[in-house]
C-alpha cells in the first residue's frame, strides 16, 4: 500500500463521515480512526499501522497528534493549511521557478501551495481554502509532519 492509496481512503473518510476504517492485506495493514474535537469536525488520526510494506522495512507505527489553532490565529480568523502527510516541504516545483505561494497570494480551493516530497514522491498541496496567504511558516526543504500548519489563510 503506497501514500497515495492512503490519502485516497483519508479523503473518502472524510467525503463520507466515516469514523473508523482498517484495511488488511497479505502485506498490510492498516486502520485509521477518526474523532471530534469539541462540535467542529476536525480529523484526528489516532493510529495508522503498516506491516510487510517491504521485505527490507520492519513494521512501522505512526501516531500523528492533531495541531490545534494558536489562540491568536482563532481571535484573527485565520486558517492554517496543514501538511496532510510525512515529507519535505517545497515552496516550488523546482529550484529555478518561483513559489507557489507568497505572503499576499490570493488562493482558493484548487490552488496548489506547495510540494511535499514524500517517499520520492512529489505531492501538490493544495489550498483547500478561498482567501490571502498571511503567514508562510515552514522554511523550504524543511521536513514537516502530518497535521503541521505550513501557511495561514485570512479567508475572504
Amino acid at each position: 500500500m503506497d501514500l497515495k492509496e492512503i490519502k485516497a481512503i483519508i479523503d473518502l473518510m472524510k467525503k463520507n463521515s466515516i469514523t473508523e476504517f482498517e484495511l488488511e492485506r497479505q502485506d498490510s495493514k492498516i486502520k485509521l480512526k477518526r474523532g471530534n474535537n469539541g462540535g467542529m469536525p476536525t480529523v484526528q488520526y489516532d493510529e495508522l499501522t503498516v506491516a510487510g510494506v517491504s521485505p527490507a522495512l520492519p513494521q512501522m507505527t505512526i501516531s500523528p497528534t492533531l495541531v490545534t489553532s494558536t489562540p491568536a490565529a482563532a481571535a484573527t480568523g485565520e486558517i492554517d493549511i496543514k501538511s496532510p502527510m510525512i515529507g519535505t516541504f517545497y515552496r516550488a516545483p523546482s529550484p529555478e521557478a518561483g513559489n507557489y505561494a507568497e505572503v499576499g497570494t490570493e488562493v482558493n480551493a484548487d490552488t496548489v501551495v506547495c510540494i511535499i516530497e514524500a517517499m520520492k514522491v512529489m505531492n501538490e498541496i493544495k489550498s483547500e481554502v478561498k482567501g490571502i496567504i498571511t503567514h508562510v511558516l515552514i522554511e523550504n526543504g524543511k521536513p514537516v509532519e502530518f497535521g503541521q500548519p505550513l501557511f495561514k489563510v485570512r479567508p475572504n
